[in-house]
């Protein structure tokens, strides 16, 4: 049974840093694309960032790029968001998303993952 379990998430002020950690179990992380998707009260879901099977190839929104470092290791079947220099735009559910791979391509449709994490809410205070 696939499952994906976030942590990390928190109150912190504008400029501070969280580390987002996914923890998944009942599949081998390394044969999947993997990332995070966000929402926010009122607003639709976004596609965060997304990393491919060899970590060679990463995707980030224009919003969080800079900002933001995703990265898996699969030993540890985890994956991570560290998020930096937050701004209370950031402010959102985090849910953490998994897909089989069958190329290096990194889908930002979230209908293309059919595995989710419950989530873990941050929240950025200005």
């Amino acid at each position: 049974q696939v499952q994906l379990v976030e942590s990390g998430g928190g109150l912190v002020q504008s400029g501070g840093s969280l580390r987002l950690s996914c923890a998944t179990s009942g599949f081998t992380l390394d044969y999947y694309t993997i990332g995070w998707f966000r929402q926010a009260p009122g607003k639709e879901r976004e596609g965060v960032s997304l990393i491919n099977t060899s970590g060679c190839c990463t995707y980030y929104a224009d919003s969080v790029k800079g900002r933001f470092t995703i990265s898996r290791n699969g030993a540890k079947n985890t994956m991570y968001l560290q998020m930096n220099n937050l701004k209370p735009e950031d402010t959102a559910v985090y849910y953490c998303v998994a897909s089989p791979a069958y190329s290096d391509t990194l889908p930002t449709n979230y209908n293309h993952y059919d595995s989710w994490g419950r989530g873990t809410q941050v929240t950025v205070s200005s």
